[in-house]
């Protein structure tokens, strides 16, 4: 384990919460004494840079500026684009007797130019300032917000967000969209949504969570001069496909079919078959060796016709095609010539089936990815998988995660981070919880995906990252890597399909087709290309 926190630490690129980041800051400015007006230049800068490169400066600026440090920020970008000859408005939320410290400094600056700054204005003036055809630049609220904006922050929030949306007109945000807490991914009520973020040293975790990541727009990490030896340590990492790519490992010479994985996928069911299909063909396309496919015994006729290259196990079943407790000793057998079972995908909801996925779960000392019915059968009773001495990869959706705390499902979905390290800890396992920027986490570490598509939003697709998963497991990877390069490689065929097919009309088993290609591109991507929202 020290072994692979080393291996992330040194290699994927840290995300930090607030805390992390106001750490990194004082350590820049008490720790080596670089003053903070100094790094409130070079952010500033960096986004008025982005701004009349993407912009140019025949453009209108309405600069909307907090009072804190991101308020700061703000006065920066509006003296840089003054400087370029821009038209530029600037609307602050407090009196000026209200700003402290160093934005303070350069809102005195924008004074001694001559620059009126317009102070607390009514509502009717900030909707005129706000009428014309400009570009938004949200300097309202920084990486520190967290809860609900109130007041004129509020004002200014809603107004913008309404003028922006009415009128088409571009916002930018500086460090972190207004209404995002930077730590936890969570999103108030009134939030100011971006189409760029322009963020500083590091990206932060609220980017790369939803519902902030749905408020990020294309995410710009700016360079403003912090030393590393000012850097904290951080327990959120963006997957990086340079890394992936040394540790993914290649068929050699010198392999065979039994050597480079051996894959169980147990369940199907009548309806279901599909899902089980699915999640054996990804495997195979995955790089495992030999997948073999346990299902009810009455539809064994139907995958020995569907699926060519994967071998079927026939189950005893209940007579309707859904596999049944009486099947346990025959799949714990099986399971003992394999490297991982991939347990849940098509099993359905028979009382026999759970039954069963309890008993398995129980007795089986091979790792196994659990999803769809199996983490069902475990509803409410997450904490008995702890129990498992073998490694387990859980894959909920949110729906699925609620399900095995026992708890409402928007409850997961406002706080998914929260709620998947919580899971990992009760379990045990590593968690992998779907949906936009699927998140990755053994309760400590977490690793945050920066690829896929709403196309993934599609019958099916879970099971093909079910079989992506099992398949590397079988290889040998840590559970938590195995879980990281499955998501990765898993949303990165889906953004290829994409390409080709269109995001609406992508279906799970292209995914199975553009898996080769994913694996293919590992450490052939841009680094760059995984900041965007």
């Amino acid at each position: 384990m020290a072994e692979l926190n080393e291996i992330i630490a040194s290699h994927f690129l840290p995300v930090y919460t607030a805390g992390q980041m106001r750490r990194t800051d004082a350590a820049a400015i008490r720790g080596l004494g670089i003053p903070g007006t100094v790094l409130m230049e070079r952010a500033g800068m960096a986004v008025a840079e982005h701004l009349l490169e993407h912009f140019c400066e025949h453009h209108c600026f309405v600069v909307l500026a907090g009072k804190g440090n991101n308020g700061g920020d703000g006065f920066v970008i509006a003296r840089h684009l003054i400087e370029a000859g821009a038209d530029v408005r600037v609307l602050a939320v407090a009196t000026a007797r209200e700003y402290r410290g160093d934005a303070l400094v350069n809102l005195k600056v924008l004074g001694k130019m001559g620059f009126d700054v317009i102070h607390a204005p009514g509502t009717a003036a900030l909707k005129r300032a706000l009428s014309a055809d400009c570009i938004i630049v949200d300097a309202i609220f920084g990486t520190g917000f967290s809860d609900e904006p109130r007041g004129k922050a509020a004002e200014f929030i809603g107004i913008a967000r309404s003028t922006s949306e009415n009128q088409g007109l571009p916002v930018v945000a500086v460090d972190i969209a207004s209404g995002v807490d930077a730590s936890t991914g969570a999103a108030a009520a009134t939030t100011l949504p971006a189409n760029t973020t322009v963020t500083f040293h590091v990206p932060k975790v609220g980017h790369f969570v939803a519902p902030g990541s749905y408020y990020t727009g294309d995410l710009v990490l700016a360079d403003i001069g912090i030393p590393e030896s000012c850097s904290v340590p951080a327990d959120h990492f963006l997957i990086d496909p340079d890394v992936l790519a040394a540790i993914v490992p290649p068929k050699m010479d010198y392999d065979h079919k039994f050597s480079v994985g051996r894959v169980l996928v147990a369940g199907g069911s009548t309806g279901l078959s599909g899902a089980a299909c699915m999640a054996a063909e990804s495997a195979l396309r995955a790089g495992a060796g030999v997948v073999t496919a346990a299902v009810p015994a009455s539809l064994n006729h139907v995958f020995e016709e569907k699926l060519l290259e994967v071998m079927t196990l026939p189950l005893p079943d209940n007579g309707a095609g859904r596999l049944a407790t009486a099947g346990l000793e025959k799949l714990l057998d099986a399971s003992e010539s394999v490297d991982c079972i991939a347990l849940g995908p098509g099993l359905g909801r028979d009382p026999g089936s759970a039954s069963l996925a309890v008993k398995f779960m129980t007795a089986c000392e091979k790792p196994v990815v659990l999803d769809a019915d199996g983490l069902n059968a475990f509803a409410s009773k997450a904490g008995a998988l702890k129990k498992r001495r073998s490694a387990t990869v859980l894959t909920p959706h949110a729906g699925e995660l609620a399900s095995l705390l026992d708890v409402p499902t928007g409850e997961v979905t406002a706080g998914r981070l929260e709620h998947a390290r919580t899971t990992a800890r009760k379990t045990g396992a590593i968690v992998v919880l779907k949906g936009s920027f699927t998140i990755i986490t053994d309760g400590k570490t977490t690793l945050l995906n920066p690829t896929g598509n709403p196309g993934l939003a599609t019958a099916g697709s879970g099971d093909v990252l079910t079989g992506v998963i099992a398949s590397l497991l079988a290889k040998g990877l840590d559970p938590l890597i195995a879980a990281g390069a499955g998501v990765f490689l898993h949303g990165l065929a889906a953004d290829m399909a994409a390409d080709d097919l269109g995001k609406d009309n992508l279906i799970a088993s292209d995914l199975i087709e553009y898996l080769p290609l994913a694996f293919a591109s590992l450490g052939e991507e841009d680094h760059e290309d995984q900041f965007h929202g």
